[in-house]
Order: structure tokens, then C-alpha cells, then sequence
């Protein structure tokens, strides 16, 4: 690659109207190309730090304008005019300038939009689309698309807490492309749409990622209405439309109980209410079940739910490599869920995706609950083989980015949407 010859930055707003910053970078040989920052809302304890001004009477303090000077001040002036060959070589010296282990000197969002948009230059210098480039980073060629999971209902951080459990989304399971999987989710969105007007009068009010929030009594309900949702678009629950549940359960946890319900849980008992919730629907796949600390008990829920749904980690795992290790030894889950601004760079998520795939998990790479218009995260499902991803809903131009970029590269390449069997009709 040409080295880097400028890098600028600006502080922008999310989907959420929080700050975030956009990062250009521009080649020695001319090639420029921008990465746009996500931010999340339900944050894990272990993510990477992002970096805010903290100034009280501007944005509640969420600024960047901290962030954009480390792009144009230590960053740049460490890695502007300097050979780097590879985007290895790039984020090590990312790492290295920040110097802290969880990235709050510079901050993550600000050292994220170095790599990516660093990555985004160099496909453009060598004229291949960025998920070719993003393949060939590690060692691999675009195969297959990945499978959509896409927001229905929300609660949780997501939707001021009507419900305890972040979101229940919809898997697509008889869909053979994406064009026809988004067409099967927006026919159920309608009649969810429809079935909340008309039995909790509610106007179409959505949550962070555009899922419906009506006023559920519980999460029994949450479920009852996916499935007639379904059900009312003409679909058939667990054959042609699977559910998946990011249950979030580190936000109702208070260190030894979780308030799911009136009355608090223990460990065992959402062990056991998680399991009856996928004999009793056609869930597919189990975000988070447990608190991200809850180590003990991991592996039971993970034994417990087997083979009839994967059990996967975002809170858990925060696409750390030393907790992914800690949670393969232990048999914790079987599915990453992979945001690349909870590590910071490019390359340590290429390593936590290398550690999941050798351990013979399931990957889904997920966008934030804060996004931008930028459809960089559908080339990195793409490039890097996810089985999954997780957007969003199929409303909102910050979600909308990346399915339309998705049908862009199906369109273009002609891949198939990876396998994934489907859920069995309760």
C-alpha cells in the first residue's frame, strides 16, 4: 500500500443524534476513502473506551471533538509519511501511540475510523470492492452471504425498559436470498405493525434500532405476538420465520439476581425460563441470556440449550480475544457476536474471529444501537464469512444502508445466504 499521507476527521451525529466522528484518510498515491464511528448503548464492561469531551453544556458532555483531534494530532502525526504495508502494521502502531489497554487515551471511536477508513483507502487504491479486500486480510475469498436477523420487537436500552429483554428479531429461515429474506421480514413487520395498532392502540413508535416497542405485559407476550405476526404475513413459525432473543440480561442483574419479573431470579431459574422459552417458540438463537460476569453458570445455560439454539455472546465475549479464549475453554457458548468498535481495530477482530471459527463456532457481526448512514459492516459480514448479521430493523436509513448494500453484493456476485438450519415447530 502507498503510505498514509493525510488523515482527517469531524465530528458527526449518530442515528440517535449523539455525536460520533467520520475519519478520511488519503493515500500517498492519491486513493481517499472515509469510515463513519457506531456507538453503543447497551455497552459491555469490557469494551474499548470510547473517547468523549465530557463537557457538560455541549451534547450532555457525549462530544468528539477530543476524538477528531487524536485522528489529526498524535494519530496522524505517528502514521502520516510512514511505510505501513499492512493493515496489521497499521493498527499496531494504532495500539501502540494509544498505549493503554482498553484504547481511553485516544479513544476507540477515534482509533476504529483510523482502521477502517486506512482499510476502505487501500481496496479503493487497488480498485477491488472493500469486502474483497477485507477477505483477502484473512486469507480468505467471499463464499456466501450472511443470514439476516432482523429487529421485530424491542425493550430493554433499546426501548426505555417496557420489557426487560433488549429484542426479539426474526430469522428468515426458507429465504435462499436476501432480496427475498428482507421481503418475508417487511411482510411481518406490516402485520406486527398492524396487529399493535389494533390490540394496544399504539401509533408506529420504534426503538434505537427501529424495532415496534408497544406496552407488553411481558416477555410471553413479546413472543406470542412475533408469532402471530408471522403467522399473519402468510408465514409458517419455525419453518419459514425462526425468532432469535437478545435477551441483555447483564441490565437486569444486580450481582446475584435478575429482575426479569416481578419477583427476582436466580441463575437457575432464567436457565430455566430461557430453555422453556425455546421449547416453547421457534427461537433459533439466544443473545446474552445470562450477565456478562455470570461465568459460573454459562456453561449450564449453554449445556441446557444444546443444539436447538445457539447460545451467543456480545456482553460476555465484547469481541475480546482473552475472554473468547476464556469462554471456549469453559464451554460458555457457541456463537461470537462480533462489533468491531468493542476492540478498537480491524486486526484484533480479525483474531477474535479466527479464535470463534477455529473453536468451530457461529459468528454474527452486529452494527450499534448508535449508527451512521455507512454500509461498511455489510462488506465486513461479507469479506469475513459471518453466519449472521444483526442490523437492525428494516426501517431507518442508518439500518437501511446495510441491507441495501447487501443487495448491492448479491447483485453483484451471485453468492448464496449461508445455511442455517431451522427452528423446530414447537
Amino acid at each position: 500500500m502507498s503510505s498514509i499521507q493525510t488523515l482527517r476527521a469531524i465530528e458527526i451525529l449518530d442515528s440517535r443524534g449523539r455525536p460520533t466522528l467520520e475519519v478520511s484518510c488519503e493515500l500517498a498515491g492519491g486513493a481517499c476513502a472515509s469510515a463513519q464511528v457506531p456507538s453503543g448503548a447497551s455497552t459491555g464492561k469490557a469494551e474499548a473506551v470510547e473517547l468523549r469531551d465530557g463537557d457538560a453544556s455541549r451534547h450532555a458532555g457525549l462530544g468528539c471533538r477530543r476524538a477528531v483531534s487524536s485522528v489529526t494530532g498524535p494519530i496522524a502525526s505517528a502514521l502520516c509519511g510512514r511505510e505501513l504495508e499492512t493493515q496489521a502494521a497499521v493498527d499496531e502502531m494504532l495500539i501502540a501511540v494509544d498505549g493503554t489497554a482498553d484504547k481511553s487515551r485516544l479513544g476507540a471511536n477515534a482509533i476504529l475510523g483510523v482502521s477502517i477508513a486506512a482499510a476502505r483507502a487501500v481496496a479503493v487504491e487497488r480498485g477491488v470492492p472493500f469486502y474483497e479486500h477485507l477477505s483477502e486480510m484473512i486469507g480468505e475469498s467471499p463464499r456466501a452471504l450472511p443470514r439476516l436477523t432482523i429487529n421485530l420487537f424491542s425493550g430493554g436500552r433499546h426501548a426505555g425498559g417496557q420489557v426487560p429483554i433488549q429484542d426479539v428479531l426474526l430469522v428468515p429461515a426458507s429465504a435462499t436470498t436476501i432480496d427475498d429474506g428482507l421481503a418475508m421480514v417487511c411482510a411481518v413487520y406490516k402485520a406486527a405493525a398492524e396487529l399493535i395498532h389494533s390490540k394496544y392502540s399504539v401509533r408506529l413508535l420504534t426503538a434505537d434500532e427501529g424495532g415496534l416497542a408497544p406496552p407488553f405485559a411481558g416477555v410471553e407476550a413479546m413472543l406470542d405476538d412475533t408469532v402471530a405476526a408471522i403467522t399473519a404475513a402468510g408465514l409458517r413459525p419455525g419453518d419459514d420465520m425462526g425468532i432469535a432473543m437478545d435477551v441483555a440480561a447483564s441490565h437486569f442483574y444486580d450481582g446475584s439476581r435478575y429482575f426479569i419479573s416481578t419477583e427476582p431470579s436466580t441463575a437457575d431459574d432464567m436457565i430455566g425460563q430461557v430453555s422453556r422459552w425455546v421449547r416453547d417458540y421457534p427461537i433459533v438463537s439466544v443473545e446474552d441470556p445470562l450477565a456478562e460476569d455470570d461465568w459460573e453458570h454459562w456453561p449450564m445455560i449453554h449445556a441446557a440449550l444444546g443444539e436447538r439454539a445457539l447460545t451467543v455472546g456480545d456482553d460476555l465475549l465484547c469481541t475480546n480475544p482473552a475472554r473468547i479464549r476464556r469462554a471456549i475453554e469453559t464451554k460458555s457458548c457457541n456463537t461470537l457476536l462480533l462489533k468491531v468498535n468493542q476492540i478498537g481495530t480491524l486486526s484484533e477482530a480479525a483474531e477474535a474471529l479466527a479464535l470463534a471459527r477455529a473453536a468451530n463456532w457461529h459468528v454474527t457481526i452486529s452494527a450499534r444501537s448508535g449508527e451512521t448512514e455507512d454500509c461498511w459492516l455489510a462488506d465486513l459480514a461479507v469479506g469475513w464469512g459471518a453466519d449472521q448479521i444483526k442490523v437492525g430493523s428494516v426501517t431507518q436509513s442508518e439500518r437501511l444502508s446495510k441491507y441495501n448494500r447487501l443487495l448491492a453484493i448479491e447483485a453483484a456476485t451471485r453468492l448464496p445466504v449461508v445455511d442455517w438450519p431451522r427452528a423446530a415447530v414447537p
